[in-house]
């Protein structure tokens, strides 16, 4: 697999095989990732990699944070608060088309709520990596750890793994602290999961939409 084709192919995997990751890949992964650039190399990336019993912990205690609803509250603030176009349209394109995949219909409140809480459940993956930044560092080292980000899904690639980049999964930072034994000055930037996709499901094999190059590109 060429670097193109590992970019252009990466989906976000919401079906996962139960198949185990050894810890040999795992580590080779990170491994790669860590190479990516980050501003006079300070490398401000923290990762924690979960499985097992502790990730049931995790998917338990989200759920039931949600269920009681317990306010989100992540360590920052990921969306706007207004949406304006065009990106109002393209999220709920986006979730259209992920809703069409799940065979769930728009007035569907229940299956909405249960394709919602899938998310805590890292979508059956068999590996969750969550991602964690001092809180002395400044923008500049959250474009760092983008790039590292996107160097851990690529790399994953490699080895015939897919992802899901999760947002979700930072909803609740002070739950993700405390079950990882993380300490307060690292702030959440978001979860990861991992497995080997499960290529039956229809939900694996939808693609969300990009505009052109034109569309967004000036030529100066």
């Amino acid at each position: 697999m060429n670097i193109k084709e590992a970019i252009e192919g990466r989906i976000s995997v919401r079906a996962y095989l139960d198949t185990p990751i050894t810890k040999e890949t795992l580590t080779d992964i990170i491994d790669t990732a860590r190479w990516s650039p980050s501003g006079t190399n300070t490398q401000p990336w923290k990762v924690v990699v979960v499985q097992g019993e502790v990730k049931e912990a995790l998917t338990e205690a989200f759920i039931d944070a949600n269920k009681n609803s317990i306010k989100p509250n992540p360590d920052y603030q990921y969306y706007p608060e207004t949406w304006v176009e065009p990106f109002k349209a393209r999220r709920f394109q986006c979730g259209m088309d992920l809703y069409k995949a799940l065979d769930i219909g728009r007035d569907d409140k229940e299956k909405r709520m249960e394709a919602s809480l899938n998310n805590y459940r890292f979508f059956g993956a068999p590996v969750t990596m969550f991602f964690f930044i001092d809180k002395v560092m400044g923008k500049g080292s959250w474009f760092d750890m983008g790039m590292f980000y996107q160097n851990v899904m690529l790399a994953a690639r490699e080895h015939g793994l897919g992802t899901c980049p999760q947002a979700s999964t930072s909803d609740y930072p002070d739950i993700v602290r405390k079950l990882l034994d993380v300490p307060q000055q690292f702030d959440l930037m978001c979860g990861l999961s991992m497995g080997y996709p499960d290529d039956s499901k229809p939900v694996n094999q939808y693609r969300t939409r990009r505009d052109s190059v034109d569309e967004f590109t000036t030529w100066v």
